[in-house]
């Protein structure tokens, strides 16, 4: 498990909620995606079915998604969309 910081978070929020290609892309190659803002991750790691969570809903409650995410695997973003 990787271990994340809040600024490898926020970047990853921040892409989320404000960029619909990133999103396109994280939904089809999730490594390569979060390779593409500096964040490694282990392909086995990525979860088989993902669904991520609305851009509204990362944007309104970005402090709360952060706080689920720091520390833990960068492909709990897919585990997300309970959140709110």
């Amino acid at each position: 498990m990787a271990m994340n910081s809040p600024e490898d978070i926020d970047r990853l929020l921040k892409k989320l909620a404000t960029d619909d290609a990133f999103r396109e892309l994280m939904q089809s190659d999730p490594v390569k995606a979060m390779d593409s803002i500096g964040i490694t991750v282990d392909p086995a790691d990525v979860p088989d079915v993902r669904t991520l969570p609305s851009k509204e809903s990362i944007a309104a409650d970005q402090d709360a998604h952060r706080e689920k995410l720091v520390g833990n695997s960068e492909m709990d973003v897919f585990k997300l969309s309970g959140l709110v």
